[in-house]
């Protein structure tokens, strides 16, 4: 019997937000940076898969944190 486990709940996977071009667009213009400034994320990681990221998009990355309570990071998603 196969089981198939959804990789987004589970607890060592953070929370990954595919943002809307207007949402990414309005935050990349407040930090002052472009797309490929960001740190990467291929988009056949299997997070990224299972949130339907492309190439071009930018995804949200939420983690709980010990030490800053919630750590949120960027990540560009290119092909590969």
């Amino acid at each position: 019997m196969s089981h198939r486990v959804n990789i987004l709940e589970h607890e060592l996977v953070p929370q990954h937000i595919l943002l809307s071009e207007e949402e990414a667009s309005k935050i990349l213009k407040r930090m002052g940076i472009s797309r490929r400034q960001l740190p990467w994320i291929l988009a056949s990681d299997p997070v990224a898969k299972a949130i339907g990221a492309k190439p071009g998009d930018v995804v949200m990355v939420i983690r709980k944190s010990p030490t800053a309570g919630v750590s949120v990071a960027l990540r560009y998603v290119i092909r590969g």
